[in-house]
């Protein structure tokens, strides 16, 4: 069953065999997981949300048209629930904020990070977690998860040149992050 395209499982999906959906979820939980702790920087709710848009997604088989890859037809289901919910948090954080003035200093954030970390890749990825959520994302999906520039413009519902803008953009705000903590010594 491994050997299955996701088409042809989502095809013996809808003629009724409902535990094939678990073929989907084995495929794409891990990727989905990780995208979703990226962006809401909490695993706990990165599992709520995951469950979430598994259940929106076998709700939705049928609207599944196949103009586009199963996994970035999920993934922009995962960015898209993803992005209601980092927007439902900073609603809620402003209103409890309201009468609290908030002084936090990015700098001593980044130091504390680099100060914590053990080893490069851990490291960039945490300066990774420091860029806006756009940014990050492009940079996650393109260079880890490995999807093309016209996947990526998919799930974020972009258009491939402002892809393409967003990915030059976030290379460039990563480089700047780690040249100002004089990252590139560290590694020689």
């Amino acid at each position: 069953m491994k050997n299955l395209t996701d088409i042809e499982i989502i095809e013996s999906i809808k003629r009724g065999n409902e535990a094939d959906f678990s073929l989907l979820i084995d495929r794409y939980k891990d990727k989905a997981f990780s995208l979703l702790s990226r962006i809401l920087k909490n695993e706990m709710d990165a599992e709520e949300v995951l469950q979430d848009c598994f259940l929106k997604a076998y709700s939705s088989l049928n609207n599944f048209r196949q103009d586009a890859k199963f996994s970035t037809w999920f993934y922009r289901i995962v960015y898209n629930t993803a992005l209601t919910v980092v927007g439902a948090k900073k609603r809620q954080t402003e209103k409890q904020m309201s009468s609290i003035e908030d002084h936090y200093d990015l700098e001593d954030k980044d130091n504390k990070i680099y100060a914590e970390t053990d080893n490069a890749k851990e490291y960039i990825m945490k300066m990774i977690d420091q860029l806006p959520i756009k940014s990050a994302l492009v940079i996650i999906l393109y260079y880890l998860d490995g999807l093309s520039l016209s996947e990526i413009g998919n799930v974020m519902g972009l258009s491939l040149v402002n892809t393409k803008v967003i990915l030059h953009r976030s290379r460039n705000a990563l480089k700047d992050l780690l040249l100002k903590h004089n990252y590139h010594e560290e590694m020689l």
